[in-house]
C-alpha cells in the first residue's frame, strides 16, 4: 500500500479537461498578446523580400508531422513538461520588451519562443526538444533587423555587382564599376536594394534547411548544403545582373524591365534549386553507400493525416492549464497598464538651424535629397548644408537626420550609404573624443577616410540617442530598446561631418578643422536633436 501511494505522488498530476481545448486557449491568449508581432509579419510579408514569408509556417507544420510520425504516443507520465513553462516565461519576457519598446520586430521574435514553449510543454524536455527544427524554420519568415538588413543587403549589392561586372568582362563587354554604379559606357546600370539578391536568398536559405533535414547523408552533407545556399544566391544574382547588362547594351533599357521581373523570379529561383540538388548529387558520389539523390531524401508524406489527428491526445496537464493561465494573465496586466504613446518631443525643426557658428558661414542653399534617397533614408526631419572658414575659406558638410520613432526601421550607418555611392572608405575606426571635445558624457564618434578616385575626405559621425554619443550601430540600437522599455521614447538622429582633404594637406590637419567645425556645431545641436 505505501508503495502505491508513492506511486501516485509521483506521477505528474493531469487535471481534469480536454487538452486540445486548452492549447486552442493558449493559442488565443498568445495571439492576443503578441498581436504586434503578427501585424508587424504580416506588413514585411507583402515586401519583395519576405514575400515568401506564408509558405514558411505552412512548411514548418509539414516538417513536424513528418517528424512526429517517428515518435509515438506516449503511453506513461511525461514528467518534464515545466521546461516548456520555463521558456514560455522567456518568450512573454521577450516579447514584453518588445511592446513597451514599441518594436514590433522583437514582439515576433517571441513568438517563434513561444512556439518552441508548447511543443515542450506538450511533449516534455526529452521528447519535444527532436521538434525544434521546424520551430528553428520559422526563423526564415522573420524581417531582418534593420541595421543587420541595411549591412546584408550592401554587402550583396557590392558582391553581386564585382561579380557581374567580371562576367561582363569575360563576354569582353567594356564596363567600369563606381560603387553599385555599373558604366556601360552608352547607359549606367545602377544595382539597387532590389538587384541585392536578398529575394532570392531567404527563400533558398530556407529550402536548403528543409532539404539539409531530409538530407539522409553525413552532418557533414548537410553542413555543406545548408552553407552553400548563401554563395549560390549570389552567384545567380551576378549572373542576372550580367545578362541584364548584355541585354541593356544590345537593345537598350527599356528591355530590362520585362526581363528584370521574369529572370530574376522564377528562373533565378529554379535554377538556384538545380544548383543545390546538383551539390548533393556529387556529394553523395563520397559517400561510403551509392545511394541516389530520391533515396537520400526522406520524401515520405505518407500518414500525416494521422499524426494531426494525435492533436486529440493532447493531454490537460498542469503545466498546459498553467501556461495557458499565464498568458491570462499578462494580457489582464498589459490592458490594466496606463497607455504609453510615447512622450511628446519638443524640437525645433532644422529649416531653423543657424547658417552663422562662430567663424564658419553656410555657403549655399540647403542641399535637397533626390526623392528616392529620402525614400531610404526615411528620416522625419534632414538637413545638409555646407559652411566655409571665414577666415581660410576651407570648406565642412553638416548632415543630420532625425526620426522620431526609430521602431520600424530608422537610422543606417553611412558606413552602409557611401560605398554605394561610389566612395570607398580607405580606414574607418571608433575613437572616443570626450577629453578633445571636452564634454561631461561619453563623446564616442566613428572616424573614417573615404576616397573616390584621387579625391579624398575625412568624416566624422556618430548617433545620437538621448544624449548619449554613440559610435556603433548596433550599440545605438540596444539603447533605442532599452529608452523605449524606459520611457517609450524611440527617437533619435544621426549627425555627420565632412571636410575635403585638399591637395597637400594632411590628414592632420584636415582633422584638427573638423573637430573645431565640431565644437562649434554641439552647443546649438540640442535645439534639434533632443539630448534627454
Amino acid at each position: 500500500m505505501p508503495a502505491t501511494a508513492t506511486t501516485v505522488r509521483s506521477r505528474p498530476r493531469v487535471l481534469p479537461g480536454h487538452g486540445l481545448f486548452w492549447l486552442l486557449a493558449a493559442a488565443l491568449a498568445a495571439g492576443f498578446y503578441f498581436i504586434d508581432g503578427l501585424d508587424a509579419l504580416l506588413t514585411a510579408w507583402q515586401r519583395p523580400e519576405y514575400s515568401h514569408g506564408p509558405l514558411i509556417p505552412v512548411l514548418s507544420g509539414l516538417l513536424f508531422l513528418r517528424q512526429l510520425k517517428e515518435y509515438p504516443p506516449e503511453t506513461g507520465p511525461v514528467r518534464d513538461r515545466w521546461v516548456g513553462v520555463l521558456v514560455l516565461l522567456g518568450a512573454i519576457a521577450f516579447g514584453t520588451a518588445g511592446k513597451l519598446a514599441n518594436i514590433s520586430d522583437i514582439v515576433a521574435y517571441a513568438t517563434i519562443l513561444w512556439v518552441g514553449a508548447i511543443l515542450l510543454i506538450g511533449f516534455g524536455w526529452n521528447r519535444g526538444k527532436h521538434f525544434w527544427p521546424p520551430v528553428l524554420h520559422l526563423i526564415y519568415m522573420l524581417p531582418l533587423p534593420a541595421v543587420l538588413y541595411f549591412k546584408v543587403s550592401n554587402s550583396l549589392q557590392f558582391i553581386s555587382s564585382e561579380l557581374g561586372v567580371q562576367f561582363l568582362r569575360m563576354l569582353s563587354v567594356p564596363v567600369y564599376l563606381e560603387g553599385n554604379i555599373i558604366d556601360l559606357g552608352v547607359l549606367r546600370l545602377h544595382v539597387a536594394d532590389a538587384c541585392s539578391g536578398l529575394r532570392y536568398l531567404f527563400p533558398i536559405l530556407s529550402f536548403s534547411y528543409i532539404f539539409a533535414v531530409l538530407y539522409r547523408g553525413p552532418i557533414w552533407h548537410k553542413a555543406v548544403l545548408l552553407i552553400s545556399a548563401v554563395p549560390i544566391a549570389v552567384l545567380m544574382n551576378s549572373v542576372r545582373i550580367a545578362v541584364a547588362g548584355v541585354l541593356a547594351q544590345k537593345f537598350g533599357v527599356e528591355w530590362l524591365e520585362g526581363f528584370t521581373h521574369f529572370f530574376e523570379g522564377w528562373v533565378v529561383f529554379v535554377a538556384c534549386i538545380a544548383l543545390l540538388f546538383l551539390l548533393a548529387r556529387v556529394m553523395l558520389f563520397f559517400h561510403e553507400r551509392r545511394m541516389g539523390l530520391a533515396e537520400a531524401l526522406d520524401l515520405d508524406t505518407t500518414g500525416l493525416g494521422t499524426q494531426v489527428l494525435r492533436l486529440r491526445n493532447v493531454q490537460a496537464s498542469g503545466a498546459l492549464i498553467a501556461a495557458v493561465a499565464v498568458m491570462v494573465a499578462v494580457n489582464l496586466a498589459w490592458l490594466a497598464l496606463p497607455q504609453r504613446n510615447g512622450t511628446s518631443i519638443e524640437r525645433d525643426p532644422f529649416t531653423l538651424f543657424p547658417r552663422q557658428l562662430a567663424d564658419w558661414e553656410q555657403t549655399g542653399p540647403r542641399e535637397i535629397l533626390p526623392p528616392e534617397v529620402e525614400r531610404a533614408l526615411q528620416a522625419d526631419d534632414y538637413h545638409s548644408v555646407n559652411f566655409v572658414h571665414a577666415v581660410s575659406g576651407a570648406p565642412v558638410g553638416f548632415f543630420s537626420a532625425w526620426y522620431a520613432d526609430q521602431s520600424n526601421g530608422g537610422i543606417h550607418s553611412p558606413e552602409i550609404c557611401l560605398p554605394g555611392s561610389g566612395w570607398e572608405i580607405a580606414w574607418l575606426q571608433r575613437l572616443d573624443i570626450t577629453e578633445e571635445i571636452g564634454t561631461e558624457m561619453p563623446f564616442n564618434i566613428n572616424k573614417a577616410v573615404i576616397q573616390r578616385g584621387e579625391s579624398r575626405m575625412l568624416v566624422y559621425y556618430w548617433f545620437e540617442q538621448k544624449g548619449r554619443k554613440v559610435a556603433w550601430d548596433f550599440a545605438a540600437r540596444f539603447y533605442l530598446l532599452a529608452d523605449g522599455v524606459r520611457s517609450g521614447r524611440t527617437d533619435g538622429a544621426i549627425v555627420r561631418l565632412t571636410t575635403p582633404i585638399l591637395d597637400g594637406e594632411t590628414e592632420a590637419a584636415a582633422q584638427e578643422r573638423l573637430t573645431g567645425f565640431l565644437k562649434e556645431v554641439l552647443p546649438p545641436l540640442p535645439r534639434f536633436v533632443p539630448q534627454l
